[in-house]
């Protein structure tokens, strides 16, 4: 399909759905110029600075802190908090954590390069990550910022804004977005919706299998291009 685009926000880390989503778009647009998302018991947490990696064994999460941001600003403003040893102490749980990974030796030397960075911009950092991994599993799209586009509007219109503003033809839709744009407002605009239906699969050893985990995860149990690890898209 002509200029099917995605839009996302520029997650840290994210799992091999996001990359799914890279590999399936022509277009990949980072969400970086909206409010930065708020959860967790500070308020501050989210995919934005936080995923979660397996620790003995659970699915827990490893953070990197920002510096507080006053509600209503954007991702964009998102500083690194690097007044906490969280690069260190991030790549210590890795090395505790896959240390008997079959991957190991290979990726870890790639995944401290990229922690190790000196950016301190949280969404440019992220957007530096996933387009650093998305090259090493052989997923490809034309990446745009929308900061650096000219859009409008909320929610839905803004969707339909940056999708006309890189001349796409087809929305990307991730499964945890159904419901949260109106599909017949886009196809009113001439845009087609195309839903994402990713379903994770196994890799590695299944008995240590969890699904959702950060793609530092498959990189450490196989890190094949995904084309290869899994050609089947649907």
């Amino acid at each position: 399909m002509a200029n099917l685009v995605a839009i996302h926000q520029p997650n840290f880390f994210p799992w091999l759905g996001y990359f799914d989503k890279i590999r399936r778009a022509e277009i990949f647009v980072f969400l970086d110029d909206v409010d930065y998302p708020r959860s967790g018991s500070s308020g501050m947490g989210s995919w934005i600075n936080r995923v979660r990696l397996p620790i003995q064994g659970h699915a827990q999460w490893v953070t990197c802190p920002i510096k507080r941001l006053a509600r209503g600003q954007s991702i964009l403003a998102a500083q690194i908090d690097d007044g906490q040893p969280w690069r260190k102490k991030m790549i210590r749980t890795l090395q505790v954590n896959y240390r008997k990974a079959p991957q190991y030796e290979h990726a870890m030397d790639f995944l401290s390069s990229l922690i190790e960075s000196a950016e301190g911009n949280l969404a440019a950092f992220n957007m530096s990550v996933i387009r650093a991994i998305a090259e090493r599993i052989g997923v490809s799209a034309r990446f745009v910022r929308q900061s650096e586009l000219t859009s409008e509007g909320q929610a839905t219109e803004r969707l339909i804004s940056l999708v006309k503003a890189v001349d796409g033809c087809a929305y990307l839709v991730g499964g945890g977005a159904k419901g949260y744009q109106d599909d017949d407002l886009i196809r009113g605009a001439g845009i087609d919706v195309v839903y994402q239906h990713y379903v994770p699969k196994c890799y590695g050893s299944p008995d240590r299998f969890l699904p959702g985990l950060s793609v530092i995860d498959y990189l450490m149990h196989d890190g094949r291009p995904l084309s290869e690890a899994f050609p089947d898209r649907s």
